[in-house]
């Protein structure tokens, strides 16, 4: 029974005018806010346009299409709900006391006020999307990395900076807390919340200390405490790593500049060192020509420098031959090409010599 009052009161309790606005509003809003959220982006694109000039209008409207359109869809319903006498005055808590009575109209302007409020927000980080969108297609044609390295930072941490800016904006118009209070209360607690989130500013720390030390720049290779890839991304609280097989590794950026950190990139070159076991039937002249073979391919070698070979000592199963060399091309794909080709001609100048690999044998004696 009490329902159908109810129903009767939000019913009847308009008028037919009412009802006509609620219903022009919603289908207008809904009929027009692609059209209009497309025209806010284009007028809004004006204002990059000297910025972004070799960027397409199109990846900008297509990042904001999305959050204007919210915008639009949270003020419509708003505007026309706002239209109607009922539900709005329905009086959903009171307290006879203090004489505070909340309605529906006031919940409905509290949770409106919070979607317009995100979508705002929403809105401007798109338009810092936009914006690292632009300086990091700058920084690649560049020839400084560093300009890669500092783009993605940068946005990471201007996005988080607008998030904490809005949360406390929501804080202060929707919920009616005292930000300046807040704030000075998790001053009093904040030994209490460094403490709780060591690891995390200590990592923190670490992402400014690699900006203002460069040890590496993206796409630098790197070997930290014997793990190697290709520097990705430096984010607040790791970097991440793309070893020589693909696989994407991620390091915290405090075991990045605690850690021994071995730039490849910044060599040179490559060292290469290795043996080899000829067997024990080869004759003392012909190792001497193997090793006076071996050193004259690769000091002709156009990648390789400083390289040698020693007879080293005697094995248990083999003569052993040392050979040592580097390699002038850092690129990894190109440096294990190399080797190989180098290990390939070995073989070739072992047999020409009337020479073999020795492998473990075990000799009986009768």
């Amino acid at each position: 029974m009490m329902d159908e009052q109810f129903f009767k009161q939000i019913f009847w309790g308009n008028t037919v005018k009412q009802y006509c606005v609620f219903v022009v509003v919603i289908l207008l809003g809904l009929f027009f806010k692609r059209l209009v959220s497309r025209l806010v982006s284009l007028a809004l694109f004006k204002i990059f346009r000297k910025f972004a000039e070799e960027v397409k209008v199109d990846t900008f409207v297509a990042l904001l299409l999305k959050p204007i359109e919210s915008f639009i869809t949270f003020c419509t319903i708003y505007l026309a709900i706002n239209n109607l006498s009922h539900p709005l005055n329905i009086v959903l808590w009171h307290r006879s006391k203090s004489k505070v009575e909340i309605t529906i109209g006031d919940c409905l302007d509290k949770v409106f006020l919070f979607l317009i409020i995100l979508s705002i927000f929403w809105i401007i980080l798109r338009i810092i999307d936009f914006i690292a969108f632009v300086l990091k297609h700058k920084a690649a044609i560049t020839n400084n990395r560093a300009d890669d390295q500092l783009v993605p930072f940068l946005k990471e941490l201007t996005k988080t900076l607008i998030c904490f800016l809005g949360f406390f904006v929501l804080l202060g118009f929707v919920f009616e807390i005292n930000v300046l209070t807040l704030i000075t209360g998790l001053g009093i607690g904040g030994i209490a919340i460094a403490l709780a989130a060591k690891e995390s500013l200590e990592n923190l720390i670490g992402s400014f200390t690699i900006f203002l030390d460069k040890p590496f720049t993206v796409g630098d290779v790197v070997k930290v405490d014997g793990i190697e890839g290709t520097i990705e991304k430096v984010g607040f609280r790791s970097t991440w790593l793309v070893s020589p097989d693909k696989t994407t590794i991620v390091i915290p950026n405090r075991a990045m500049i605690d850690g021994v950190l071995e730039n490849v990139t910044l060599r040179n070159y490559r060292r290469v060192n290795f043996f080899i076991g000829l067997t024990y039937e080869t004759k003392s002249e012909d190792i001497k020509l193997i090793l006076a073979a071996i050193e004259d391919f690769l000091n002709k070698h156009p990648e390789t420098k400083d390289g040698y070979a020693t007879f080293d000592n005697f094995g248990d199963s083999a003569l052993n031959i040392q050979v040592i060399y580097l390699v002038v091309n850092m690129e990894h794909r190109k440096y294990v090409k190399i080797k190989e080709e180098i290990n390939f001609k070995l073989i070739e100048i072992v047999e020409q010599y009337r020479s073999g690999f020795a492998y473990p044998t075990q000799r009986s004696v009768h």
